[in-house]
Order: structure tokens, then C-alpha cells, then sequence
């Protein structure tokens, strides 16, 4: 019985948002509360509540100040040498564009941290797909799938619970999964190209001063779901004919350098900001580098690492507190959305936990799996973690699930090593689930609605994680 309300709350959840009939937030809470009264054992759901709220008011801390941190950044200018960058390569040709999105992500992905990689992605990609009128879940779902896969690094998470868990060496798991994991990068390389020719394709390739250009015309067309926010309102380009127009005197891809900066300056990053502070970047990207250099190190924990730097970053480039409350006032809006969503999570996995709907679906998967795949087991864990770091968290997965499977795999020859490599399958998925906070800080900056994103991205993440699982196959590392 327990199986069952736990598949049809989480279905429920799903349903619900995805057609846009409750906002995530309010379907977190109240959901749950509702499956939990379901279950007889609504008296407690005061104690699940509070359990999940604690075990993850860490992460919500995190997200707070590290929201505060990262916003500091972007204000004083630490990001817009990436932002240039990111310019010069993309020339407002809207495949390069969603590679460069897929590419970003990849990289600062290295840092370990969902919602760094996200902010930064976001903050810088954001205007270009805005100003062209490109579909904004194409970028969250490019970065979601990109930062899923990085995800596995030791420092990242799943492969230390997968490690501690099976009571194995990180490196043992992971340094044997690099050829599968370069594969499955790759595949989200290519289906940014392919998603990036579709955008070619519905928009044209534009220099940025026709887009503007065209926003002034008044025969126009609004296109995707990236269009709008202009600052006449809309941003909106000319039907496709497949390339661009004439209508400025430079020619394309010369002495565009300026004008692109200053159309996404026009978004947000203006050049003349009065926040920037270009005479302090070098401090500020010395302890951008310290802070995620010590995150790696682990030499405090995360929410006190970006609490300090915050509070550094505040200190030293706004000496003023007028100036550091502005700052803050600037920023709440995303704290706010973001650590709410992260304590309405803490319901949901609180009452999955609690009333033992998670352990109750774990054994009912672990049973149905039949004798003739026992030396198939590899395959198998493989196969599970779409759906199961999909719909719990790693830790419920990796420290509740994995432990059974490795067991059942051991009594038919299969090594922990390869149910542990297995495991981490599914990352590229899980990225997206609603059960990780750090994808409400993607789908918050890009003002994106979470059930347009997850629409978008699931099946293209599920295929990228099968692609990982294949290629270990292939390999013989699962």
C-alpha cells in the first residue's frame, strides 16, 4: 500500500505542475501533507516536516548566501570577461549560442556545485537568448543535462555517497568512468548542436544590431518561448528567411564586439554600471578561486564557506551599508524564491522519508527484478537510477537503494565496483529532478516555469544518461 501512495503522490506532484494547475511551492507542501493524512499517519506530519526542514536547511543556507555571493560578482563585473567571450564566439548565431550554453556549464561545472555552475551559466547566457527571441528552456535544459553529467566528479556528490555507502575508494569508481562520462558529454554536445540548428533554423542567424533593428520595425513576429522583455516590451525578430539581412553598415562578424556588449548591457550587464568595480577584480576573482578552491577542499562546510564570502565580498566592495542593503535588496528576490522552494522540498522528501514510502518502493523495485538478471545487475542498478534519482534524493538512493542492489549483485558475481560505476548513470537526469534545489535557482533566473523545463528536458537528459550507461557497457566498466 505504501508503494502504491508513494508512486501516485509523486505522480500526483508531477501531473500537477506540469500542466500548470499548483506552482511547484504550493504543490511541494501540500501534496505530501495530503498523501500523508492518505497514510494514517497525518498526526506525525509535524515531526516529518521538521526532519526534512533540518536535514536540509544546510542546503537552503547554501543557496542563500550563495545566491548573495555570485550576484555580488555579477554586479562589480567579475563575470563579464565570460560574458565577452561567450560574445565573440556565439556572433548572435543561435547554434552557436545553445553550444556555448552546453559548453559554459561544462566548465564551471567543475567546481562541484549545481547552483554555481546554474547562476553563472544563467547570468551569462540569459541576454543573448532573451535579445534573440530564443527558447529559454532550451538553455536550462542544455545546462541542466551538462551539469548533470559533470555532476559525478568525486567532489560532486553522488560518487562520495556511492563510495561511502559500499564502503569503496571514490577514484576506484570514478577514474574508471572518465571514458563513459567524456561520452556522454559529448552526447550533450551534440544535442546542443542539433537543438542549437533547430533554433537556426526557426530564427535565422542575426547580427544583435538587426535584432534591435528589427524590435523597431513594425512588422514583426514573436517568436518562442524565449521572446520578450525588451525595452519596448518585446523582443521580437523578423520571420526567417534563413540568414541575415542587410540593414547595418558593418559587415558581419566585424566590429561587433562593442555593439553585442552593449546589447547585453542593455539586458542587465550595462558596461557603465555604477555597481562594477574593475579597480578590485583581481581581489574578487582571487577569492571567487579561494572559495571553490576551499569548497573542493572541504575545508569548512559549504554554507559557512559562501556565508563568509559574502559577507566579505559585501564588506569590501560596498564599504557603505546604504550600498551593501541595496545589494541585498537586489538579490532577495531570488533568495527568497529559491530557499522557499528548497523548505517546501523538505515536506515532500520529509513525508517520503518519514512514512516510509521511500523504503517501501525501493524493496517493491528490488523484488521485481528477477533471478535470470541477477548476473545482469550492473545493468539493471544502471537502469534503476533514472527513475530513482529522479523521483528521491541521491541520499535516499544512494545510501538506502544502493546498498540492497549491491547485495543482490554480489550473491550472482557482480562486483560492488561495477553497482557503484552503474549508479551514477542517471546523474544527467537527476539534475532536472524536483527534489534537487539547485535546478529552482536555474529555472528562478531563467525565469523559466518548472513544468516547461521538465517537459523539455527529461526525455533528452533520460537519453544522455542511457548514452553513459551504453558507453560503460561497451567499455567494460559496468
Amino acid at each position: 500500500m505504501l508503494t502504491i501512495l508513494g508512486f501516485a503522490m509523486i505522480a500526483t506532484f508531477l501531473v500537477l505542475i506540469m500542466l500548470k494547475k499548483m506552482s511547484p511551492i504550493a504543490a511541494l507542501v501540500l501534496i505530501p501533507a495530503l498523501f500523508c493524512v492518505f497514510v494514517g499517519k497525518g498526526a506525525h506530519l509535524g515531526d516529518y516536516v521538521l526532519e526534512g526542514v533540518t536535514s536540509l536547511a544546510p542546503t537552503a543556507a547554501m543557496l542563500m548566501f550563495a545566491i548573495v555571493y555570485f550576484g555580488v560578482m555579477i554586479d562589480v563585473g567579475l563575470f563579464d570577461p565570460i560574458v565577452r567571450g561567450i560574445l565573440r564566439f556565439c556572433k548572435a548565431d543561435p547554434m552557436r549560442i545553445v553550444v556555448g550554453t552546453a559548453v559554459l556549464a561544462a566548465i564551471v561545472s567543475l567546481d562541484g556545485d549545481g547552483s554555481t555552475t546554474f547562476m553563472i551559466t544563467v547570468s551569462a547566457m540569459y541576454p543573448l537568448y532573451k535579445r534573440l527571441g530564443m527558447s529559454l528552456v532550451v538553455m536550462t535544459g542544455v545546462a541542466a543535462t551538462a551539469n548533470g553529467v559533470m555532476n559525478t566528479l568525486p567532489w560532486g556528490g553522488p560518487t562520495a555517497r556511492a563510495a561511502t555507502a559500499l564502503k569503496l575508494d571514490a577514484s576506484e569508481i570514478f577514474v574508471p568512468m572518465i571514458p563513459a562520462l567524456a561520452v556522454g558529454l559529448l552526447a550533450v554536445f551534440l544535442l546542443s548542436y542539433v537543438l542549437g540548428l533547430r533554433e537556426r533554423k526557426r530564427l535565422g542567424v542575426l547580427t544583435l544590431d538587426e535584432a534591435i533593428e528589427k524590435e523597431q520595425e513594425s512588422e514583426t513576429v514573436l517568436v518562442g518561448a524565449g521572446a520578450g522583455g525588451g525595452k519596448g516590451g518585446k523582443a521580437a525578430l523578423k520571420k526567417p528567411t534563413g540568414g541575415a539581412g542587410s540593414g547595418t553598415d558593418a559587415e558581419p562578424g566585424e566590429g561587433k564586439e562593442a555593439d553585442e556588449t552593449e546589447d547585453v548591457a542593455f539586458q542587465g550587464l550595462d558596461p557603465n554600471r555604477p555597481t562594477l568595480r574593475p579597480k578590485l577584480y583581481w581581489f574578487n576573482a582571487g577569492l571567487t578561486l579561494a572559495l571553490l578552491t576551499a569548497m573542493i577542499m572541504e575545508l569548512l562546510p559549504i554554507p559557512v564557506l559562501f556565508l563568509l564570502g559574502a559577507a566579505l565580498a559585501l564588506t569590501v566592495n560596498f564599504p557603505h551599508m546604504p550600498d551593501q542593503k541595496a545589494r541585498i535588496a537586489a538579490h532577495a528576490d531570488n533568495v527568497l524564491n529559491v530557499s522557499g522552494m528548497v523548505f517546501a522540498a523538505a515536506v515532500f522528501t520529509g513525508v517520503l522519508q518519514g512514512t516510509g514510502m521511500v523504503d517501501s518502493m525501493a524493496k517493491w523495485l528490488v523484488d521485481t527484478i528477477p533471478d535470470a538478471m541477477g548476473p545482469q545487475m550492473g545493468l539493471v542498478t544502471g537502469l534503476l537510477s533514472l527513475p530513482l534519482t529522479y523521483f528521491m534524493s541521491n541520499d535516499g538512493f544512494y545510501f538506502g537503494v544502493l546498498p540492497v542492489l549491491a547485495e543482490a549483485g554480489a550473491a550472482h558475481g557482480v562486483s560492488p565496483l561495477e553497482i557503484a560505476r552503474a549508479s551514477l548513470a542517471g546523474q544527467a537526469l537527476h539534475m532536472s529532478s524536483p527534489l534537487v534545489p539547485a535546478v529552482y535557482v536555474l529555472v528562478g533566473m531563467a525565469k523559466v516555469e518548472f513544468g516547461d523545463h521538465t517537459r523539455f528536458t527529461v526525455k533528452w537528459a533520460a537519453l544522455t544518461s542511457l548514452v553513459v550507461l551504453a558507453s560503460g557497457i561497451l567499455f567494460g566498466i559496468i
